[in-house]
């Protein structure tokens, strides 16, 4: 398996601050789908970045190869919403992962 970096990025550098109710929706729905796939072990971690130069998405997913997050990010509710959110994906060729037992 290798590991990938997923940015989403929000259809404008405002959207955390003026979130329209459709898109507060897609959202939940968003979180949702990433939920699932980190119950699953497919993704390692996802959430909000809050770069003060404008909010964005992130997620880390372990996957057999690229066409596999491809399909994974598309099948996303933000995506899907046709809203103007976009993924840029990045192969990670070397990653440390903590042991869940160090994090007590």
């Amino acid at each position: 398996m290798a590991h990938f970096f997923c940015k989403l990025t929000p259809p404008r550098p405002t959207f955390r601050r003026d979130i329209t109710d459709a898109e507060r929706e897609v959202m939940r729905q968003h979180v949702a789908y990433w939920s699932d796939l980190v119950a699953k072990g497919t993704a390692i971690l996802f959430g909000p970045v809050a770069d003060p130069q404008g909010g964005y998405g992130v997620a880390v997913v372990d996957a057999a190869d690229e066409l596999r997050v491809r399909e994974l990010t598309a099948r996303d509710p933000a995506i899907e919403s046709g809203l103007g959110f976009s993924y840029t994906i990045s192969a990670m060729p070397q990653v440390i992962v903590r042991d869940h037992a160090d994090s007590q």
